[in-house]
């Protein structure tokens, strides 16, 4: 009896080891984010900043696709973001595929500084929308930072201009600065909430002027 009584402890201590592997084992989830947009607009600087938390006003500008990874941790799930960069040249246009393809999201970006940046979107968001129309678009500006020294009149006009592509896009509208930084983590927040569908509690921000947050 004695050895019956080892046996079935031995048994049970070995489910309950079992158990507690499988509780601490977490379900992981591989999100591919993919960021388009002209030449030196600061894709590269954004996907560093937020992978690295780091800012290198000398980056060299991207020749070809770059891609980094980030995960993070939500219970009991890992959340793994897998952010690709195209070069903006027209050169590379012909990668935009390995960007572009199996990607749940895109981010279609301009440089708020330099109006011809937003001006490109639309051939951008054409070509994207032939590889992959089944991402979820984001319009993000970029260089807050310098947007906000801008007079009022050209902030009122470039952020109307924002919004009438963000509303034809059916796309969030997100003003960041790598540099300083600002909305760079609450971007990929946003995104993790239209990804999942989960109720988004950063506040949005509509203000002329301001860092720009909306339409999510």
């Amino acid at each position: 009896m004695s050895t019956t009584k080892t046996k079935s402890k031995s048994s049970s201590t070995k489910k309950n080891r079992s158990s507690k592997r499988n509780k601490s084992k977490k379900n992981s989830v591989l999100l591919k984010v993919g960021m388009v947009g002209d030449a030196q607009i600061g894709k590269t600087s954004l996907m560093v900043k937020y992978v690295e938390n780091n800012f290198d006003e000398d980056y060299i500008q991207t020749l070809g696709v770059n891609f980094m990874e980030k995960s993070i941790s939500i219970k009991q799930t890992e959340i793994t973001f897998s952010v690709w960069d195209l070069g903006g040249q027209k050169e590379f246009v012909n990668m935009l595929p390995l960007v572009c393809n199996e990607a749940v999201v895109l981010l279609f970006m301009f440089d708020l500084s330099r109006k011809s940046t937003l001006v490109s979107v639309k051939s951008w968001f054409r070509q994207v929308r032939g590889l992959n129309k089944n991402a979820i678009p984001f319009l993000v500006g970029t260089k807050y930072d310098i947007f906000a020294g801008f007079s009022p009149d050209e902030q009122e006009e470039i952020t109307k201009t924002a919004r009438r592509y963000a509303k034809a896009m059916k796309a969030p509208l997100i003003f960041c600065s790598a540099k300083v930084p600002i909305n760079v983590r609450k971007l990929f927040k946003i995104i993790l909430s239209r990804v999942f569908d989960l109720r988004c509690k950063i506040p949005k921000i509509t203000q002329v002027g301001d860092p720009i947050m909306e339409g999510f």
